[in-house]
């Protein structure tokens, strides 16, 4: 087996267990990633945690605000004859591109072609995904739109969150990544081309997404929370404060969409929803700690009748 220079490009933390699984077994040269980022009142800079894990594992790092046209000769330099990315939120050139003799793959969280684009792992878990996926394919100018190297599969767990499916998809990537580098690297690889005609797109997601909205069923509800779980969080307006939730379950009771039909300790918190009711059961109020809707309730009166926006 030919043992290829590497060049891994990403930025957030699912970037980097991908590069920890694929420097396990492969020669990666050198981790590109964007430049640190002032964050906090003090605009103390952070560096990617793509960055942080490169430095811990001994790979050289490389910071471009552009890696296609600040990079290009750095990158050149280094001869290398494969390049990766995660995660990394960067458009590529063809130029750029052209730099890698076996192209540039892709690790993408979705089963491609559904789910193009930013917030797939999110978005399989808002629309009531049964399964989802991790695609490694070739980098192309329109993006997670490349030929198919290799596809893994997963079932979404009944209850499981956007967090807890992160951590198994970046595992997954990891693994899937390590297969396919080994594939090119003894000629086994085959590229399949990806039907657009069956190609969906999904968009950023912001904290303004979160708000939710009671007319939903509550099979919808409970898909979004979890969705929105841990960021940016599902969440309600109440005396113009926000209260994120992270349970949404199917109890019993109609009224207005939004309306509070039950808030007592015994019962938890009960809001109306577009085909019944949902108990709201894991709360967490501005500036506190989670908790549960019955501990919520002890320190927060909310009267039964009122609308929840």
């Amino acid at each position: 087996m030919k043992d290829l220079k590497i060049v891994f490009m990403g930025t957030p933390d699912f970037s980097a267990e991908v590069l920890s699984n694929l420097a396990a077994e492969h020669n990666v040269v050198a981790a590109v990633t964007g430049p640190d980022k002032p964050v906090g009142r003090g605009y103390a800079l952070r560096p990617s945690p793509l960055k942080v894990r490169a430095a811990e594992l001994g790979i050289p790092v490389l910071q471009y605000e552009k890696v296609s046209r600040d990079g290009l000769g750095e990158i050149a330099a280094l001869a290398p004859d494969l390049g990766v990315t995660a995660a990394f939120g960067q458009i590529l050139s063809e130029k750029f591109l052209s730099l890698f003799p076996l192209g540039v793959l892709n690790v993408h969280a979705s089963l491609l072609p559904k789910y193009r684009g930013a917030s797939p792992i999110q978005w399989a878990l808002l629309n009531g995904e049964s399964e989802t996926g991790v695609t490694i394919m070739r980098t192309v100018k329109e993006v997670d739109a490349g030929d198919i190297l290799l596809q893994k599969r997963i079932p979404i767990g009944e209850k499981e969150t956007a967090g807890e499916l992160f951590d198994r998809l970046a595992k997954l990537s990891g693994e899937a990544i390590c297969e396919a580098v080994d594939a090119l690297a003894d000629g086994r690889a085959v590229f399949t081309p990806q039907n657009a005609a069956e190609a969906t797109h999904c968009g950023m997601i912001t904290k303004a997404d979160g708000k939710i909205d009671f007319r939903r069923g509550a099979r919808e509800l409970d898909c979004f929370v979890r969705g929105m779980t841990p960021w940016p969080s599902a969440w309600f307006e109440l005396a113009g404060k926000r209260v994120k939730v992270f349970a949404a379950e199917r109890a019993e009771g109609h009224g207005t969409p939004g309306e509070v039909i039950a808030a007592s300790p015994a019962q938890g918190l009960v809001v109306a929803c577009g085909d019944g009711a949902v108990r709201l059961a894991a709360l967490q109020p501005e500036g506190k700690s989670r908790m549960s809707d019955t501990a919520y309730l002890m320190g927060h009166g909310i009267e039964k009748g009122t609308v929840l926006q």
